[in-house]
């Protein structure tokens, strides 16, 4: 009779042991296509921080207008991936 009150305590510190965890995060689509967009979008967010980068440093007014009309574009084409990651998931 102990060991049966035993397992029952086990189970039930398991169990709020489960409970008391974040819920994760739905797994990403594993798919070609699917991981073909995280790619993507880490590809994308990789070339925004260099873009950043750049910006900061920039002191021609010339070369600050292309670097902020391509931060434009990259952050568009984030967020077009970023959509059709969160459809797929």
């Amino acid at each position: 009779m102990a060991r049966g009150w035993e397992s029952k305590s086990v189970a039930d510190q398991i169990e709020e042991g489960e409970q008391r965890l974040p819920k994760r995060a739905p797994e990403p689509d594993r798919s070609p296509e699917g991981l073909l967009h995280l790619q993507q979008l880490e590809s994308l967010k990789l070339s925004r921080s260099r873009t950043l980068d750049q910006l900061d440093r920039a002191s021609s007014p010339v070369y600050r207008q292309m670097l902020e009309k391509a931060l434009r574009t990259l952050e568009e084409q984030i967020e077009e991936v970023s959509h059709l990651l969160q459809e797929k998931g």
